[in-house]
Order: C-alpha cells, then sequence, then structure tokens
C-alpha cells in the first residue's frame, strides 16, 4: 500500500509572514480534508530566522520530500499556491522531482492543477472573492476605477490568467465600478515580454486611472516584499499619488484570506487523488 504526504507548496518568500500565512492555510485545509496537509516553499523561506517563525525553521520542497521518502512515503502530492502554471512549477518542481528519485526510484509526485485553471469549467470564486475585497475597500460614494494587479510573469499562461481574473471581475462589478484593467507590478525587459503590460505606475499615469478614487485589486495570496503593507506595490501607488495629487488609491486585503482559497485547494486535492487531474505527474514511469 502506497504511503502519502500531501503538500502546501509555495514560492517562497524571505518575509517571515508568508511563511506564517501559508502555515495558516495548511493548518486549514488539513482540517477541512482530515488529512495533514504540509506547509512547504520551494525557494527562500528557510533564509527566515526561525525566531520569526515562532522558533519552528521554515522547510523547502528538497528536504521535506526527501524527509518523506526516507521515512517510507511512496507518493507525494503537491497542491500548489500558484495562481497558474509558472515555471516554479512546471520546469523547477520537475527537476527537483527528478533529482529526488534518483535516490528514491519508488516515489510518485502529483501536482495538482493550480488555483486557476483556464482549461477547465468557468469557476467564479477568485473573481467573486475579489469582487467582495474591492467593494469592501471602495468608499462607498461614486464607483471607482479598479485595477487588478498580479506580480507580472514570464510566462504568457500565467498572464492570461490575470486577464480573464479581470474580465470576470468586470463582469461582477457591473454598475458597481466605473472602469476595470488589469495591470503587472513588474515586468522582465523585452519585446518578449510586453504581454505583461500595462504596468501599474504607467496606467496610474493615464487618463480615467490618475484621478479620483481607484481601487488596486490585489493579486497577490500572502504578504512579502510585494504586496505587504510597506511592499512594492504600495510603494508605486504612493509615488503615483505624489504625482496626481487628486488621486487616492487603495490597496485590497489579499486573496489568502478569503474562503475561496481553501474551497479550491480542497477541490484540487480531490481532483487529484480521484481521477488523475494533474499538471504534472512523475513517477516510475516517468512524466503522465
Amino acid at each position: 500500500m502506497s504511503r502519502r504526504r500531501t503538500f502546501l507548496v509555495d514560492n517562497g518568500s524571505l518575509r517571515p509572514a508568508a511563511t506564517l500565512r501559508l502555515r495558516e492555510l495548511a493548518a486549514a485545509l488539513s482540517e477541512r480534508c482530515a488529512t495533514p496537509v504540509e506547509p512547504v516553499s520551494l525557494l527562500h523561506s528557510n533564509k527566515v530566522d526561525a525566531a520569526e517563525l515562532g522558533g519552528e525553521p521554515a522547510r523547502t520542497f528538497g528536504p521535506a520530500a526527501t524527509r518523506a521518502a526516507r521515512e517510507g512515503a511512496t507518493e507525494i502530492t503537491v497542491l500548489p499556491l500558484f495562481f497558474g502554471p509558472s515555471r516554479a512549477l512546471t520546469a523547477y518542481l520537475p527537476e527537483r522531482i527528478e533529482q529526488l528519485r534518483q535516490t528514491y526510484p519508488q516515489i510518485t509526485v502529483r501536482v495538482a492543477k493550480t488555483l486557476v485553471d483556464l482549461t477547465g469549467p468557468l469557476d467564479l470564486r477568485l473573481a467573486t472573492a475579489l469582487r467582495d475585497a474591492v467593494l469592501r475597500t471602495a468608499t462607498g460614494g461614486e464607483p471607482p476605477a479598479v485595477i487588478l494587479v498580479d506580480h507580472g510573469s514570464p510566462v504568457p499562461e500565467v498572464t492570461a490568467v490575470r486577464n480573464t481574473l479581470a474580465g470576470q471581475l468586470a463582469a461582477l462589478l457591473d454598475g458597481q465600478a466605473e472602469r476595470v484593467a488589469a495591470a503587472s507590478m513588474e515586468r522582465r525587459d523585452g519585446d518578449v515580454y510586453r504581454f505583461n503590460e500595462p504596468l501599474l505606475e504607467d496606467l496610474l499615469d493615464q487618463a480615467g486611472f490618475s484621478e479620483g478614487e481607484v481601487v488596486v485589486a490585489m493579486q497577490f495570496l500572502s504578504p512579502g516584499r510585494h504586496a505587504g503593507p510597506d511592499g512594492d506595490v504600495a510603494e508605486i501607488c504612493r509615488a503615483a499619488q505624489a504625482r496626481h495629487p487628486g488621486l487616492a488609491t487603495r490597496m485590497t486585503p489579499l486573496l489568502g484570506e478569503f474562503g475561496a482559497v481553501l474551497d479550491i485547494l480542497q477541490d484540487r486535492l480531490r481532483q487529484t487523488l480521484s481521477d488523475g487531474d494533474d499538471l504534472v505527474r512523475i513517477s516510475g514511469q516517468g512524466r503522465g
């Protein structure tokens, strides 16, 4: 009989708040699913001082998966805390899994679908959470302009997730927002990455977004260097307000605070265990 371990995996951060949020989500998911779900990052978080994490060091995927295999696990299920198919999931993670299998060839690793699956049925849960966040954040006066902002990605499929969510959000906010647009916090240099545009700082200089109330809908899951109260997005907003005295930006809560994320993760776990609907599967027979 196979022995399974389940990891909730984020990209990782040097900010303690991101690991603490990951742990909160894993604990809540464990309770919901009546099975242990372990919080693990791909990178970075193991560099955070354990004293800032309640005395418990953060774990990264490689050492955590190796320990699980050494303890007799034959199957690891990865639940990605990612919006779309980042290269961290489709390239970096499979490389780490193949390294693991050099020592433990019996191990099978299944990577569930991401929070947004553009190949699956219509799912408005995240867009509904974004709508609720916008309405909670707006002051209640005239309908505000709304910008859905993500980090920005070198992968077009990830930006397609942002654009899809922005379209859904616009439909759900019909009559409650003056206009809705999508933007990225940053992008790599070069024309090949122009699909990330517009950048948030540029959009906040454009007519319709450079004055009045603008709600910045945060397509981020956890606080950190980018999405914290003193993070990069907040700094971009403050700089835009300095350029445009008539502009008032307001950032929404992060999506990791909404129950929709747990609902989706619970579905992803059920899907990958019941019918093998995986993003990536690597086993003794290779990738599925």
